[in-house]
């Protein structure tokens, strides 16, 4: 990239309407102008989570566009905060329409977002995967700043994914949340079926009655990040998991997710999970807010 080459970066807070509130995410509207290097660049430079580059779809797709995600150390096959932002970004600007269904062409296949005239985005997920997680219990409780006793020890712990790998971690109660100190450097050593994926702990009990489930979300520090404020597709896989693992006799379940608390973040993801035959199918809901924009300079 040039030097002096410039990109604009719009930055939507996603899983709330405050700005300030909810997970940031970065979003470049023309993203067909710049290589892969230089998307990972930019990406840096911005430093959110995840940023989206908006490209046309390729050749062959039948989707009505294309998003891909970089966090600042990689590219990811799907952000479930940037999607939401990304599909708000878009219809404000008149560049989709403001309702009806929108084919997004990912990394993690193509999938359909449900753009609703209240501003809420619905992001259809890829179906849910699970895989067991058989490393060291203390150490992983101690990558959180924990001890093993702080581990529910009636839940399991799996690796769950619906388009990008995490380890859903249940802990005993709500009060461990505050404690949690995260130590993102020893992740792929515990971590060794699936070295890369990130780390979500999660209890049953929530600062909001209307809540059912409470997170936080911890980066593998390939990404660049230390802690995801609130996290689309980990409320996914966590849908799923209460269907496999909590109500393994129910065919479907709604329920929110509430994350970011401990870090001034608050935000809240809508999860709709739901089993047909052999799969579970997951989507999630959510609403962004326009925060700002600013230039990147990208050059070296």
């Amino acid at each position: 990239m040039a030097k002096g080459k410039k990109a604009t970066v719009l930055r939507y807070d996603a899983f709330t309407m405050e700005p300030g509130k909810g997970n940031p995410a970065g979003i470049v509207l023309d993203g067909d102008g710049y290589t892969d290097a230089e998307m990972q660049q930019i990406a840096a430079r911005v430093g959110y989570n995840e940023t989206t580059f908006v490209q046309q779809p390729p050749e062959g797709s039948s989707g009505d566009i294309r998003f891909r995600y970089f966090t600042p150390g990689h590219e990811m096959d799907l952000c479930g905060h940037a999607t939401v932002a990304t599909c708000t970004a878009l219809r404000e600007r008149g560049l989709v329409p403001r309702t009806g269904v929108l084919q997004v062409d990912t990394r993690a296949g193509l999938l359909p977002m449900t753009l609703a005239a209240d501003g809420r985005v619905t992001m259809q997920q890829a179906p849910a995967r699970f895989a067991p997680f058989g490393g060291d219990r203390a150490a992983l409780a101690e990558l959180m700043g924990l001890t093993a006793e702080d581990l529910d020890p009636e839940l399991p712990i799996v690796y769950g994914s619906t388009g990008i790998w995490t380890l859903l971690v249940p802990i005993r109660s709500l009060s461990a949340f505050g404690r949690m100190k995260p130590r993102g450097a020893g992740i792929p050593g515990v971590l060794t079926e699936l070295p890369r994926a990130s780390l979500h702990p999660f209890c049953l009990e929530t600062a909001d009655p209307a809540a059912r489930m409470h997170a936080r979300h911890f980066s593998s520090p390939y990404s660049g990040t230390v802690e995801d404020p609130v996290t689309g597709t980990a409320s996914g896989a966590m849908g799923a998991y209460w269907l496999t693992y909590l109500e393994p006799t129910a065919d479907r379940v709604t329920l929110t997710v509430e994350q970011g608390l401990e870090i001034g973040k608050d935000g809240k993801v809508e999860v709709q999970a739901e089993r047909k035959q052999d799969i579970i199918e997951v989507a999630i809901s959510g609403t962004a807010v326009y925060v700002e924009s600013f230039d990147v300079e990208a050059g070296e």
